[in-house]
């Protein structure tokens, strides 16, 4: 892989990165921590504070082509979540080139802005519309989604920071803040009013009608990651179980053993009025038990 510095000093360096061919990346090393992000998709892909294990999972089998999404990290689902009429699953800025408009190196941290802008993009949304991120990359992490409707009439969206987060096992992993929370279970089609959460194995898919900051506590890396979401109205938790990841290509061999999917979402329609910005964002730390 080729690469080149974009920008560096004494606190950290971001370079260029040839993802594939016709993919384009970024290095981070910081003082703090490392990252790697992908122009393809605007997505996160890894962040690694220092000294720490990698907070977000990447599959060893992720695809780097156009017209397909990277499996991991933090896919951008927008501007629908799931499947949307005959539209495809997750809507089409994760399929997109952004652009990186911004870099700032810190003593605290790395800061980039991505951005995408686009026009008729798709018959099922074709408004006028830009997107920006913002991204801070230090000992702990920061995720901010600005969406502009740029045409003349008010649009709805839906979507989620799909974020998937390494553990060492499903079965190790709790989450106390979502077992009083009601839910939609996507797999039987239930709603729930409240469940316990005693671990994460698969299949698991779930709609969390929570807004509240949630702590996911892996027992056995000893590890705490607090996810703050604003402007988020739910919680999804995924994760597809030995039977479900055998069927989805881009996930490698017991892949889904190292990975639970804890996504600030919005899953019902939220408008953006005509000339208008929302956001939609979350805070992520890390903290060690031992």
């Amino acid at each position: 892989m080729s690469s080149q510095i974009i920008l560096g000093n004494e606190f950290g360096q971001i370079q260029s990165l040839d993802l594939a061919p016709s993919i384009k990346g970024l290095s981070l090393k910081h003082d703090k921590c490392s990252a790697t992000v992908s122009l393809y998709g605007g997505q996160v892909l890894t962040w690694q504070p220092t000294d720490d294990k990698p907070i977000f999972w990447l599959s060893g089998d992720a695809q780097y082509s156009q017209g397909k999404a990277i499996r991991g990290g933090i896919p951008i689902c927008w501007p629908w979540f799931g499947p949307y009429h005959n539209g495809g699953n997750h809507g089409f800025a994760r399929q997109q080139l952004w652009k990186l408009t911004e870099t700032i190196i810190t003593e605290e941290n790395i800061r980039l802005v991505l951005t995408w802008r686009g026009e008729n993009q798709h018959k099922l949304w074709p408004a006028a519309c830009n997107l920006k991120q913002v991204l801070e990359f230090g000992k702990q992490f920061s995720q901010k989604l600005y969406m502009s409707n740029l045409s003349d009439k008010p649009v709805r969206y839906t979507g989620a920071l799909h974020s998937y987060f390494s553990v060492s096992s499903p079965k190790n992993i709790t989450i106390e803040q979502l077992s009083t929370a009601s839910f939609d279970d996507k797999l039987t089609g239930e709603f729930v009013e409240a469940q316990s959460i005693d671990n994460c194995i698969g299949p698991i898919d779930r709609i969390y009608h929570s807004r509240q900051t949630v702590k996911m506590l892996d027992s056995h890396w000893q590890r705490l990651i607090e996810i703050e979401s604003n402007n988020c109205q739910q919680w999804v938790l995924w994760n597809p179980g030995k039977q479900g990841a055998e069927l989805i290509s881009d996930i490698h061999l017991d892949g889904e053993q190292q990975f639970v999917c804890l996504e600030a979402a919005n899953t019902q329609w939220q408008d953006i009025p005509a000339q208008s910005t929302v956001e939609m964002s979350q805070v992520i730390k890390v903290n060690s038990l031992t």
